[in-house]
């Protein structure tokens, strides 16, 4: 596949027809010049997307009835932490929809940390060279629309609305004929592939669920199969060492694909390279034949340059902070570059402008988020060891605080106090809560292990998360001598995104 142009026509414009646009076209790959055509053509009708990264809840009353309802629905289903470790129902479900997921070509993204953000910014990227997107990720911040994108937005409530009606008589359908009834993810995971093959879209970027090889969402066949880095996490269900994790999640590498692997642990990267062995799959190596060749600190985030399979990029802007991302937006750039066949077909790099404008654009909600100054407020969703590291080292590079108060609520789950150990040696105090869902670990029990690892007189247990933030802030303003001193709330998606709208974020 051909890299795509730069020059592009004003999707306005009434003129820009389907024709002139494959016309226009005649040096690159026929195949390609179609689909964005057919794409921008697309847009000329429906208009440039929003941008929208945590929508509010609709403002027609009748539309929001009917989004709870749907949401109620679902609810009624298994969540998402109880499994039945198979893609037979998903399986069953795309087979009488007619196979959606097979209407278009997509990038599949599995690991432990960083998958939504290396998923928003691949998303970027194919945006700014004119493709439509279908971003399918999990879990949501605030909204359960957030879970389905189209170029760039979360799906519209009505949109989510009516594709969920459309699929429904096929759910009951294959609810009816399997042991266990159709799984909250499934659920969604059908609607996310219907409303890409219905939207349409050029290509998919799908973020797994949990694991791999019999993830939901595996029922895909990828051309690039991406691997963020893998840490301990769900250690229940999918292994207690990287490298049995790591057997899990190598199930989305398909036969010819090209995986990009990110920086692993090495047990890890050998079961993904054995693993692509198997299928002639080929791999691509963070700190080898991609990377971060350098990353300075810039007001709102940071510059760097990344090294792609075509060659460097030089001066990007990254409106994230942490060297995480840095790593993210290697990742995501490489992803992209695989698939327009950039590096194994052919020796070139993608246009720098685009590229630049791309990652500029990018928005990762709840991760390193700031939404309040005097004091500020950051929010970071890191619920693992892993994540917690990176976002204290994260913090402490972008932000100078004098003191920083932490507000944490845990899933009960995880491992607690791994995560409080990581955020220990930045965290002045720490008060302990309990977001509103029941996996939340009871704000005491939490306590019990924060008391050992931070100290008795260190700790403040608040189990309202309202009163909780109050707390915090409260600790920030405390004396004059902490007029820089700041929050960060973290622990949990959830946390996060219970937080946000509290601050008024939603």
């Amino acid at each position: 596949m051909s890299e795509p142009r730069p020059d592009r026509h004003d999707a306005s414009d009434p003129d820009d027809t389907f024709e002139e646009i494959v016309d226009e076209a005649t040096q690159r790959d026929p195949d390609l010049a179609v689909i964005e055509a057919g794409s921008r053509t697309l847009r000329a009708h429906s208009g440039q997307p929003q941008g929208e990264a945590v929508p509010a809840r609709p403002a027609d009353p009748e539309t929001d009835k009917a989004l709870r309802a749907v949401e109620q629905e679902l609810a009624g289903r298994w969540g998402e932490t109880k499994l039945e470790p198979s893609v037979t129902r998903i399986a069953a479900l795309m087979d009488v929809l007619g196979e959606p997921q097979r209407a278009y070509p997509s990038i599949h993204i599995t690991g432990t940390n960083g998958k939504t953000s290396t998923a928003r910014m691949i998303e970027a990227l194919l945006n700014a060279f004119e493709l439509r997107t279908g971003r399918y990720t999990s879990p949501h911040v605030q909204s359960i629309t957030e879970r389905i994108s189209l170029d760039g937005s979360p799906i519209a409530a009505e949109r989510f609305i009516e594709t969920y009606g459309d699929i429904k008589p096929y759910v009951e359908m294959v609810d009816a004929q399997q042991p266990y009834r159709l799984s909250f993810f499934e659920v969604l995971t059908g609607m996310a592939y219907a409303a890409f093959a219905d939207a349409p879209v050029d290509v998919a970027v799908v973020e797994v669920g949990m694991g791999g090889t019999w993830d939901a969402t595996n029922v895909i066949d990828s051309t690039v199969a991406v691997v963020t880095p893998i840490s301990l996490d769900h250690t229940d269900r999918l292994g207690t060492t990287p490298a049995e994790i790591a057997g899990e999640k190598a199930g989305v590498i398909k036969p010819g694909a090209t995986v990009i692997l990110a920086q692993q642990p090495v047990d890890a990267a050998q079961v993904m390279l054995k693993k692509a062995v198997e299928v002639d799959a080929t791999v691509a190596r963070e700190g080898m034949e991609f990377g971060v060749a350098s990353r300075e600190i810039a007001v709102g985030g940071q510059l760097v340059t990344l090294r792609g399979l075509g060659g460097e990029y030089e001066e990007i802007f990254l409106p994230l902070y942490g060297a995480h991302q840095a790593h993210n937006a290697a990742v995501a750039l490489a992803a992209v570059e695989a698939f327009f066949g950039i590096g194994a077909e052919q020796a070139r790099s993608l246009d720098i402008d685009a590229i630049r404008k791309a990652f500029a654009s990018v928005l990762s909600p709840g991760r390193l988020e700031v939404v309040r100054s005097s004091p500020t407020v950051v929010l970071d969703a890191a619920h693992n060891p892993a994540g917690a590291k990176a976002a204290a080292d994260g913090i402490s590079e972008a932000f100078s605080f004098s003191r920083l108060i932490g507000v944490v609520g845990t899933s009960d789950d995880k491992d607690v106090r791994g995560l409080l150990e990581a955020f220990e040696p930045i965290f002045a105090e720490i008060v302990v809560t309990q977001n509103s869902t029941p996996r939340a670990m009871d704000a005491d029990a939490l306590a019990a292990i924060a008391v050992e690892v931070f100290g008795d007189e260190r700790v403040q247990v608040e189990p309202r998360l309202d009163d909780a933030l109050e707390a915090a802030i409260t600790l920030a303003e405390e004396e004059d001598e902490y007029a820089g001193a700041g929050v960060l709330v973290t622990g949990s998606v959830i946390t996060v995104g219970e937080a946000r709208l509290l601050l008024g974020r939603g």
